[in-house]
């Protein structure tokens, strides 16, 4: 059996694994990056809205929180210098009924407190001014919230880490994790090979797959019983008449089914919420049920009543996974006790594309006093 050996491995080649492992070769380690699959950013990273979110609803003092606001002026910033495709289209956040603008106030409130300034309410005439086929009560706009294209970032990560010397491989499933002295031993089928590959540290950074990969880890007792959310998406067929996002009020386990626009200018309205039985990330569909146009076009149409079924076609789907018997449940992002060296990234889900190098700074952090 080859035996192998590096100062950092990294498990999942999603946006946030690539994240760390620039960060980790940029400080000078040498880094491998295993991913199951046969490209990086398969799973999550290839199944989400694409969305650069501000910061806005997130409880304050949260890893959400703080980890979305700092990531999100760093995505900006990242994207400018290595050319990513990207927009700052601004959002709408929009409110139908009394109960729903009460909400929104609070959201506001909870914005400013995450250190989001700039989400502002507007007049019906300023709404009808941004998007005049929206029919809503009351609106806050969020002039930070944008696209990217999720592809060419991962790219340009994987640019930069190997740039600075780690190495990606795919096809590289980790069966377990040891701990040997000060070191880490994983084992690792690639083609049907078993192979061990060394490292002083480990970042499970395996997503839907986090919390199988740390029950096999020695001495982690409290890996999360993880649960899934799949939120499938449908497509605005004909032309789009929106130059910004639009949200409703959120929704216990996401936002709602919402408005977004892909760098094309292609819009999608999603994702709804639906809780998985199995545990097993191995067993998820991602089959769109056929009936998505007229349950969406019947939730859309609250605030854009023009919409039919007939407008829509059923498009993709994702799955967020949850810690956290909370729907709403923070990211675990932690060292085990007594296992320097490690750190295991539970319940990574929007808004972690948007956080991803935020997330990287500060697994980082944890791992510099291994």
């Amino acid at each position: 059996m080859d035996k192998f050996s590096c100062d950092a491995a990294v498990v999942g080649a999603g946006a946030v694994g690539l994240a760390i492992a620039r960060s980790l070769a940029q400080d000078g380690l040498d880094t491998v990056i295993l991913e199951k699959n046969q490209h990086f950013g398969m799973e999550t990273s290839a199944r989400n809205s694409e969305v650069i979110h501000a910061g806005i609803y997130y409880p304050h003092g949260s890893l959400k929180a703080r980890l979305c606001v700092a990531g999100r002026k760093q995505l900006y910033t990242f994207c400018k210098s290595h050319g990513v495709g990207h927009r700052q289209l601004g959002k709408l956040l929009v409110a139908t009924d009394a109960d729903q603008a009460e909400t929104l106030a609070g959201i506001a409130k909870k914005a400013a407190a995450n250190g989001v300034e700039d989400v502002t309410p507007l007049s019906r005439a300023e709404i009808a001014a941004r998007e005049p086929e929206l029919t809503v009560t009351e609106a806050l706009f969020s002039p930070s919230t944008g696209i990217v294209d999720s592809h060419q970032y991962m790219l340009a990560l994987l640019g930069d880490a190997q740039s600075a010397g780690a190495q990606l491989v795919l096809c590289a499933h980790v069966m377990d994790v040891a701990r040997e002295k000060n070191q880490y031993l994983l084992r690792i089928n690639n083609a049907g090979e078993t192979s061990l590959l060394q490292a002083r540290l480990v970042v499970n950074a395996a997503g839907l797959w986090a919390g199988k990969l740390a029950e096999t880890m020695q001495d982690v007792t409290n890996a999360p019983q993880m649960r899934f959310a799949k939120g499938s998406y449908a497509i605005l067929s004909g032309a789009n008449p929106f130059r910004h996002l639009v949200y409703p009020v959120p929704l216990r386990g996401g936002l709602g089914v919402h408005l977004t626009l892909d760098m094309g200018g292609q819009a999608r309205f999603g994702p709804d919420v639906e809780w998985l039985e199995t545990r097993d990330p191995a067993a998820i569909d991602y089959s769109v049920a056929p009936d998505i146009t007229e349950r969406f076009a019947a939730s859309v149409a609250a605030w854009w009543p023009r919409i039919t079924p007939g407008m829509l076609a059923p498009g993709y789907s994702g799955v967020r996974p949850k810690a956290s018997a909370d729907p709403d449940g923070d990211w675990r992002i932690e060292q085990p006790e007594g296992l320097a060296g490690l750190a295991n990234l539970f319940g990574i889900e929007s808004p972690g594309l948007t956080a991803s190098l935020a997330i990287a700074d500060h697994v980082r952090d944890i791992l510099r006093h291994a």
